[in-house]
């Protein structure tokens, strides 16, 4: 199949094929054809579309950080708490990791993302390139896995839950606007820079190059604009290159990433200890006091009827880290070793790693929130354990520890032939009829 020297070119990031990319219908989705892995899928909406969203989410953002997301009441007093209220009373407390963790994921980097968001959505919906474009998108793709508005939301409700046995829980207007903002943002979450900058070469406000891979050269993708450029085939592959485009740094592949990866993964292991062993929760009140460990608010959640939410708390704080913790394990180890095998598997593994990587904050925003709404001097007082620290900790480095991965170097073990190929299309009625070429 000829194919159209003209098409731009894009890099499936797992398993590093290069495809030709072509304009898609209505419900169509490319994947591709090596790994499985989407590539690039329809959107009808234009710039104008995801201006308004952005618009509209920064102002539910406004209100839902404005208003308490609930309030407790016992004994005739009345406490209400907010995101920010959750966050200063326990910095008050003395626990300023914890205070900056959920501050950082909760509030202001996804203010800052959607702040970025603006500043290109609004430029480039005019047909003009934003001013510190290529700086914004870097920033932007930096900010995106540790925006946390989501997990937020679940640890109010299972706060809720917790404390409506002992006294008077009711929702605020601030749990509506979290509701709605994490639907706002899931939308958003579809425009990654890549998405963006293929936006701004619709719109034509930034160049896009097509490079030839020649015998002496191999192609590989920028990370932050998806910009395919060709370097030295001999060359070494963790050497620093510039982008042609965005002039971000490029690897051909990431350096010393298994060293990287370990190294974060020992760490988290370590802090997974503690975070277990420790508190995460202190009690006190006139009729005595005590500590929770995670396992032990999942067993209190249980005894109280609450199985649906000790369910989500134990697959959220328990499964979710062991699983990642697991899964980094044999993802590091199957590449060690030279495995070529089950890479398919191994893919749908990594990115399964990298879906669930945040959501093990939820017993960090719970533990705050109670802080908060439970924050009656004298009478009932709830503050963060040490286990609270050390589990916010663990997420962070299993976090990193994923980013760290390079899972093409898994199929690089494969072979590197090069293909004539066509990326697998869902949801249309003919394969595109752009041929692609894939370099392994």
């Amino acid at each position: 199949m000829a194919a159209d020297s003209s098409q731009p070119l894009i890099e499936c990031e797992h398993c590093a094929s290069i495809y030709r990319r072509h304009e898609l219908e209505h419900g169509e989705t490319a994947s591709c054809t090596r790994c499985g892995s989407t590539l690039w899928r329809y959107s009808g909406l234009t710039l104008s579309n995801w201006l308004a969203l952005a618009i509209t989410a920064l102002i539910i953002f406004g209100i839902a950080n404005a208003y308490p997301v609930a309030s407790m009441s016992v004994q005739g007093m009345v406490q209400q708490a907010s995101l920010l209220d959750a966050v200063a009373i326990t910095w008050r407390q003395g626990h300023e990791i914890v205070a900056v963790m959920t501050g950082l994921s909760g509030f202001v980097l996804p203010l800052l993302q959607l702040s970025v968001l603006l500043w290109v959505l609004g430029p480039l919906s005019q047909g003009r390139e934003p001013r510190g474009f290529h700086q914004a998108m870097r920033l932007l793709g930096l900010l995106r896995p540790w925006c946390m508005v989501p997990v937020f939301l679940l640890g109010v409700l299972v706060a809720v839950v917790k404390l409506a046995g002992m006294a008077d829980v009711s929702p605020g207007i601030g749990l509506a606007g979290f509701g709605l903002l994490t639907v706002l943002l899931t939308i958003l979450g579809r425009l990654s820079p890549h998405v963006i900058w293929r936006y701004a070469e619709t719109a034509g406000v930034v160049p896009v190059h097509v490079p030839r891979a020649g015998p002496d050269s191999v192609l590989t993708g920028c990370h932050v604009c998806g910009q395919v450029q060709a370097l030295p085939r001999d060359g070494d592959p963790e050497a620093d290159h510039h982008c042609v485009r965005c002039h971000a740094l490029v690897h051909y592949r990431k350096p010393d990433h298994r060293a990287r990866s370990w190294a974060l993964l020992l760490a988290a292991v370590v802090f997974y200890i503690p975070a277990n062993v420790l508190p995460v929760m202190q009690v006190r009140s006139v009729l005595g006091g005590g500590a929770h460990t995670i396992l032990g608010g999942v067993v209190e959640l249980w005894a109280m009827g609450s199985w649906d939410i000790a369910l989500i708390v134990f697959i959220a704080s328990v499964a979710v880290p062991l699983t990642k913790l697991l899964a980094l394990v044999l993802l590091l180890l199957t590449e060690q070793w030279g495995s070529s095998t089950n890479l398919r598997p191994r893919t749908r593994l990594y990115q399964m790693v990298e879906f669930i990587g945040q959501w093990s904050m939820l017993d960090v925003f719970v533990v705050i929130l109670l802080a908060a709404l439970a924050d009656f001097q004298g009478l009932m007082e709830i503050s963060a354990g040490g286990g609270a620290a050390a589990f916010g900790v663990v997420v962070i480095l299993t976090m990193l520890s994923a980013m760290s991965f390079d899972l093409r170097r898994s199929w690089d073990l494969e072979g590197h032939a090069e293909l004539d190929d066509v990326p697998q299309v869902a949801g249309g009625h003919k394969p595109p009829a752009a041929a692609a070429e894939r370099q392994a």
